[in-house]
């Protein structure tokens, strides 16, 4: 019985990585943990520092005025409609970034023809640059030379991007949602892959229904990329459409939609409000953790991994 446990005792061991050093795993990772200080937390300290003061542009000085940049922005009707459409927004890139990236990883999961140049087509949107999106989301939208303005145009509506609020909401979320589903179809496509085929012959015998077999069988296996691919998702709509949002409103009409990030740079880098641009950042962010904390409390209690 002892000489069979040695060979198991031996393997485990074989597997722990020994260091010379005690202080060597903490030189390894230093490096990151100063990235992660000099950029995040310095960062985030120096903004809730600065929330709880009206501070001159030029640092000339500054004055405390406690929770004043607080109740500006909560009790202001202006950030309250644009926290607003922030959030629908973000559910609108989210779903629909999702709910195409999902149909095109089934489609190019199952297609054998030309397989390889339906892939390529739609991953190399991903390369794109977030300004060079909204360039050409821009271009789409263009009042003279914009195909999508000229094919609303024979449905009757006039589209107006960069002056009507509707309007520009709609192209907004469009190339936000364009700029996207390359990242879920890549994530999604591996999943689907890794679905043993004995799992999907058993589902097709049991359930001839193909959108059935899909929901009860395919779906629950690609929960934890779902998963996943939702926070990463709901991240990319609050902060990574930045650069979109800035190219497709920027020197445009005054009363284009914007989303909580923008708010913040027009108020902190256009208007010169240091403390209120804080104040808002640090709302945005314990509005970001209180999400992604409901997010794994309720939602992951029903992902199953393995």
């Amino acid at each position: 019985m002892t000489k069979a446990k040695k060979p198991a005792v031996k393997a485990e061991a074989a597997k722990r990585v020994q260091f010379s050093s005690s202080a060597l795993p903490y030189l390894l990772i230093a490096p990151q943990l100063l990235v992660i200080f000099v950029f995040f937390y310095w960062p985030s300290v120096q903004a809730v520092q600065s929330s709880f003061y009206i501070e001159d542009p030029f640092g000339f000085g500054s004055t405390f005025v406690g929770l004043a940049n607080y109740s500006d922005a909560l009790f202001s009707t202006e950030y309250l409609n644009i926290a607003k459409f922030t959030v629908v927004f973000t559910v609108l890139v989210t779903v629909f970034s999702l709910a195409l990236g999902l149909l095109l990883a089934v489609k190019a999961d199952a297609i054998i023809r030309g397989s390889a140049t339906y892939k390529t087509l739609l991953i190399s949107v991903y390369a794109i640059a977030p300004p060079v999106a909204g360039l050409i989301g821009m271009m789409f939208f263009d009042q003279h030379i914009g195909p999508f303005v000229k094919m609303a145009a024979m449905l009757g509506w006039h589209m107006q991007v960069g002056v009507n609020y509707f309007d520009t909401a709609f192209a907004m979320i469009f190339v936000s949602v364009w700029k996207q589903i390359p990242y879920n179809f890549i994530f999604f496509l591996s999943g689907l892959q890794s679905v043993p085929v004995s799992v999907r012959e058993a589902a097709f015998i049991d359930c001839r229904s193909g959108f059935r077999r899909f929901w009860t069988v395919i779906m629950p296996l690609l929960a934890p990329t779902a998963f996943f691919l939702l926070i990463i998702n709901i991240t990319y709509a609050l902060f990574d459409t930045f650069a979109v949002i800035d190219v497709m409103v920027k020197d445009k009409a005054a009363n284009n939609p914007i989303t909580l990030v923008y708010k913040v740079f027009l108020d902190g880098f256009r208007g010169n409000d240091i403390g209120g641009s804080s104040a808002q950042s640090v709302i945005l962010m314990i509005v970001v953790f209180v999400l992604t904390v409901l997010q794994f409390r309720f939602l992951e209690k029903r992902i199953h991994y393995g």
